[in-house]
């Protein structure tokens, strides 16, 4: 885990998140927390890693979703690299 992203401030944050219980509820909440451009980013590259894990190609990635190329390499990485983050959540939505 990166030390620079662990501190107080954030570990608040993840135990908001973790106190909503539907959809509806995490759009209104992060409706609220972010904007509509920083909500867009995220959802593209977890649509980008989603990708990825699926073979699919960078050329395929980018027509789909509009992320450029630097984006799908940084997710890669991360995928490749990361804490497997991606993995854990792909896993477990790959059982429901």
């Amino acid at each position: 885990m990166n030390k620079k992203i662990k501190t107080p401030a954030v570990d608040h944050l993840f135990e908001a998140v973790l106190e909503l219980q539907s959809k509806e509820e995490c759009y209104k909440f992060f409706e609220d927390l972010c904007t509509i451009n920083e909500l867009q980013s995220l959802s593209q590259r977890y649509e980008v890693a989603s990708m990825l894990s699926k073979k699919k190609t960078y050329l395929e990635i980018a027509d789909e979703t509009g992320a450029s190329t630097a984006t799908i390499s940084r997710v890669n990485r991360s995928l490749n690299y990361g804490n497997d983050g991606y993995a854990l959540v792909f896993d477990r939505l790959s059982k429901k």
